[in-house]
């Protein structure tokens, strides 16, 4: 399909061109010592005990052990997961892209089948698919792909309902369906740290491999199969001459691929953002106007000239 080569054309190249930048971003935290997820350190200050406390100073009371904590309630656990969800449904990339299927919380509560419905929904009904399928679509009819479509308007009409089907279903399918059925968590965990090639690495496995309601990790069957399964049930409204099953087989695995260039872009977005507010920062600190610059030092106020006596009268 001419979307999906140019879509992996695009993706693909503007994921080389940022790696050079993230990658001396990373080397440059590295060189700087910056944590990527900085916490409080612990104090220094030991607190003298029953062994350690000098004569006459009074021992404090030893800490209690940590006590674990009471599982969640169904109510506790409904309420939680609602509440990552809404955060999760304010993500995007450029500002438009929608990442709803995707988190950075590893301890993310998994969803129940009702929640994947509903992350489902709000991706198939958010303006983003929307617009990414006109754009398909008109490609598609500036190249006369599928040409039993015809051109003009019902040309379109029917490039953009068929582009539009196919990620409805395959969504349904894959992310709401199958993924109830499995009891797999739909959603890309996204990894945040390590070296450059393991996160790629990462983020290529997430089509095949997931995170499942009971938190282990196993293969990704909802996803595949969901998209194949969207693959066959596009033959009902594609020409006769794209029903083959060598065609659909590839509809189904092009899919599959198309996620994992999606989920390359998620992971390394945050690093993105972050390359560009380093250099905007340091942009401002050369001319002195950023938060690291120095204010010049106050200039004592000159004295008042001594007043002049007055001229001697004649």
């Amino acid at each position: 399909m001419t979307l999906t080569r140019w879509f992996a054309v695009a993706t693909i190249t503007l994921t080389v061109i940022l790696a050079d930048p993230i990658a001396r971003s990373q080397a440059s935290d590295a060189a700087l010592n910056l944590p990527d997820n900085p916490v409080a350190q612990q104090s220094q200050t030991t607190t003298p005990d029953s062994s350690t406390a000098p004569p006459g100073v009074k021992p404090y009371p030893p800490t209690p052990a940590p006590t674990s904590t009471a599982p969640m309630t169904e109510e506790e656990r409904r309420k939680l997961a609602q509440e990552q969800l809404k955060k999760q449904e304010k993500q995007r990339v450029f500002a438009v892209m929608a990442t709803f299927n995707t988190t950075a919380n590893k301890d993310a509560v998994p969803l129940s089948s009702g929640e994947k419905y509903q992350l489902f929904f709000k991706s198939a009904t958010d303006p983003w698919p929307f617009v990414l399928t006109a754009f398909g679509a008109g490609i598609d009819q500036a190249e006369n792909s599928f040409p039993e479509y015809g051109q003009g308007v019902e040309g379109y009409a029917k490039r953009y309902g068929a582009a539009y089907a196919d990620y409805f279903t395959g969504n349904l399918l894959g992310n709401a369906v199958l993924a109830s059925w499995w009891k797999e968590d739909p959603r890309y965990f996204q990894k945040g740290t390590g070296s450059y090639t393991r996160r790629i690495l990462w983020a290529a496995s997430g089509t095949v491999w997931c995170k499942r309601d009971n938190g282990t990790w196993g293969p990704n069957y909802a996803n595949v199969m969901g998209n194949l399964m969207g693959a066959a049930v596009s033959n009902v409204y594609y020409p006769a001459p794209e029903r083959t099953v060598g065609d659909t087989l590839s509809r189904g695995f092009t899919v599959t691929a198309q996620a994992i260039i999606g989920s390359e872009i998620i992971e390394f977005w945050p690093d993105m953002v972050r390359h560009h507010q380093r250099k905007q920062a340091e942009k401002l600190a050369k001319k002195g106007i950023g938060p690291d610059a120095v204010p010049p030092a106050p200039q004592p106020t000159p004295p008042s000239p001594a007043p002049q006596p007055p001229p001697p009268q004649p």
